[in-house]
């Protein structure tokens, strides 16, 4: 299992395939959410705020039952498809969130709008439940489980290009819609809808089960709990320093993503966003689909510190510069460091993982990947921008503008995940040691 053709002939296809639906649905609610509240309820910083902090905690509550039942029970598949096809449901469902819908209830558009922003932060939490049970914790879990640890870097490296991949690909698809008009909004949830419910129904048969019968998994709240017993934190040191790691470099992406693409078209008034990007992402997905293989032979610190110089410079980039040039070659540089990043550190957490226990530490891995950063990055974003300029709406209302300060925030985090680093350097260097 230490080579790519040893893994079996249904294992990279299945990684694929529901590793870019999956993202492109995250992608969906990650990137575009914000921009379907801005443009059809007029949703301030601070509710777009709310509405990650929201999906992070019910990402988080959900990784966590789950990811234990999973165990418990020994299997992943039924929770993989079952949950595709039932997120497939739910986000189709957003195809009923219209302001001709919500007018006729309202005594004014204002009202209208505020109970549209409040409906969107209610399904977006019902649709994160279903999409967490499957993606975040059973098909993460079902990752581990089916890789060994010499190979786990290569996989790894596929997995985590797919956000970029996805992001191409709603980019792409999205050029076909005027993101101004609710109809389209509508056609979007419904054909993401039925994309994520026939991936559901595809597993069944692409996805080969990894059995993981272990007797001390049987416990439901025992397993529950297990990820946050000192002992269990006492035994696991690198583990949970790599989390909390982890939980600092996703603030400073969680900082600024929830306002990048209102920051390209609203601030920078990039009306052909789309095709700027598009080959930032794609050459950032082609970096990211080998870094992996660094952090096989070269190791966490190695690997990582590369990630970190191209995100702080990507950063620089888009903070001095508007220019769409420099904006192309900051993006670039944001997205290899983020990705790359991203394929470090969940490289490092699996090899970390106890054998047997994946699903149990699924939640561990969404509270530094989900909640602490989706909480606390859209606030410091909203903070930095709540005496951003603002624009009126034909309807009376206004909309805040995104500025480049959320740039500056975001690699100021990233001075703190300098010195979060400082321990699992001395820790590697004393298992060096030891061995």
């Amino acid at each position: 299992m230490s080579k790519r053709n040893a893994y079996p002939p249904r294992f990279w296809p299945a990684l694929v395939i529901f590793s870019l639906i999956g993202q492109v649905a995250w992608v969906v609610e990650n990137m575009y959410f914000n921009v379907f509240v801005y443009k059809m309820f007029h949703a301030s910083a601070s509710a777009i705020s709310a509405m990650v902090a929201a999906s992070a905690v019910a990402a988080t509550l959900t990784t966590i039952v789950i990811g234990a039942w999973s165990d418990k029970i020994g299997r992943r598949k039924l929770f993989i498809c079952g949950g595709y096809i039932l997120w497939g449901i739910s986000i189709a469902c957003f195809a009923l969130l219209r302001m001709d819908v919500l007018n006729p209830l309202f005594p004014s558009a204002a009202a209208a709008a505020a109970a549209g922003v409040s409906l969107t932060i209610a399904l977006d939490c019902v649709m994160t439940f279903f999409g967490s049970s499957a993606n975040d914790a059973c098909f993460n879990a079902w990752l581990t489980d089916a890789t060994a640890e010499s190979g786990r870097g290569a996989a790894e490296g596929v997995n985590a290009m797919m956000p970029l991949v996805a992001i191409l690909v709603v980019f792409g698809g999205f050029m076909a819609f005027d993101l101004d008009k609710q109809q389209s909004w509508t056609a979007i949830f419904l054909i993401i809808g039925a994309v994520v419910l026939t991936i559901g129904l595809l597993g069944m048969w692409l996805i080969r089960e990894v059995p993981t019968d272990n007797p001390e998994n049987h416990r439901f709240w025992g397993n529950i709990l297990y990820g946050f017993r000192p002992s269990v934190v006492k035994a696991n040191p690198l583990l949970y320093l790599t989390l909390a790691a982890f939980a600092v470099f996703n603030i400073s992406i969680q900082i600024f993503m929830p306002y990048l693409i209102l920051y390209y078209e609203v601030s920078l008034g990039m009306a052909d966003y789309v095709l700027i990007m598009a080959p930032a992402i794609l050459l950032a997905s082609v970096v990211t689909a080998v870094y992996g293989r660094l952090y096989d032979h070269k190791g966490f610190l190695p690997s990582l510190l590369p990630s970190l110089a191209a995100l702080c410079a990507g950063y620089l980039v888009l903070f001095f510069f508007r220019q769409t040039a420099l904006v192309f070659i900051g993006s670039l540089l944001m997205m290899c460091g983020y990705l790359t990043g991203m394929a470090v550190f969940g490289a490092m957490v699996r090899d970390r993982t106890p054998v047997g226990k994946a699903g149990m530490f699924q939640g561990l891995r969404i509270v530094g990947q989900v909640l602490v950063p989706g909480v606390v990055g859209p606030a410091i974003g909203a903070a930095v921008l709540k005496n951003a300029e603002t624009i009126a709406n034909n309807d009376g209302t206004s909309s805040f503008i995104p500025n480049q300060n959320i740039f500056l925030a975001a690699l100021a985090v990233i001075a703190v995940l300098a010195i979060a680093l400082i321990p699992i350097i001395r820790l590697l260097k004393k298992e060096k040691t030891d061995a």
